[in-house]
């Protein structure tokens, strides 16, 4: 093999290498976006009607849960204690707070305004409780008519240090924290999620529209 080809066989091989280097480092890359930092998800049923509707594609923050702060009303997707299916949910109960649902609302209590109040009882019931100490959570990103009903036997949610308790936009149409995620709430079925529960905190739709939460 003559000079030329020899050089120009190693200048093909240098060319490779560099290009299979940057595509090593361009799938590092989506790679560690990919699980570390967003997650792609296609919604999924009609529980998050209107703000999202089946087939729309959402991008979720993976970051926000694991090294920030979660706020009230912040949307996220989670898999709750015993499924193997991603839920999304709004979430409306934070750490130690107590959540009754009475008068087509949901009331936010804290413990001050439930002083006279035994969480402990399995089977506490709105009617046995005075919310008028506590905030009516806030609805003006649900549809007009919207009311919100207890869906199981329960009415009343203390939440422990850790726990969220997540309600879908579509009141009449979500299983939430309201029917411990499957329908009903038999003693001692979970009702709330937990960090570990959590995949991300919806930050874009991309489609059909580009909307940012």
């Amino acid at each position: 093999m003559s000079k030329v080809l020899k050089l120009r066989a190693a200048i093909l091989l240098l060319d490779l290498f560099d290009l299979m280097a940057f595509l090593f480092f361009v799938v590092g890359i989506v790679l560690t976006v990919r699980f570390f930092v967003f997650n792609p998800f296609t919604v999924v049923g009609q529980s998050m009607e209107s703000t999202f509707s089946q087939g729309d594609f959402i991008i979720v923050d993976k970051i926000t849960p694991k090294y920030g702060e979660l706020e009230r009303y912040d949307i996220l997707v989670f898999v709750p204690d015993g499924k193997d299916v991603p839920f999304i949910k709004r979430l409306i109960g934070l750490p130690n707070e107590t959540i009754v649902i009475e008068n087509g609302n949901l009331y936010i209590c804290d413990d001050e305004d439930l002083v006279d109040v035994d969480l402990t009882q399995q089977w506490l019931q709105a009617k046995d409780i005075d919310v008028s100490g506590c905030d009516v959570a806030d609805d003006s990103y649900l549809d007009e008519e919207t009311v919100t009903r207890a869906t199981s036997s329960r009415s009343v949610f203390p939440i422990d240090a850790d726990g969220y308790f997540m309600v879908g936009d579509n009141r009449w149409g979500s299983t939430d924290s309201r029917a411990c995620f499957g329908g009903t709430c038999y003693k001692g079925a979970n009702y709330l999620a937990y960090p570990n529960d959590i995949v991300g905190k919806v930050a874009v739709r991309l489609y059909p529209s580009i909307d940012k939460y």
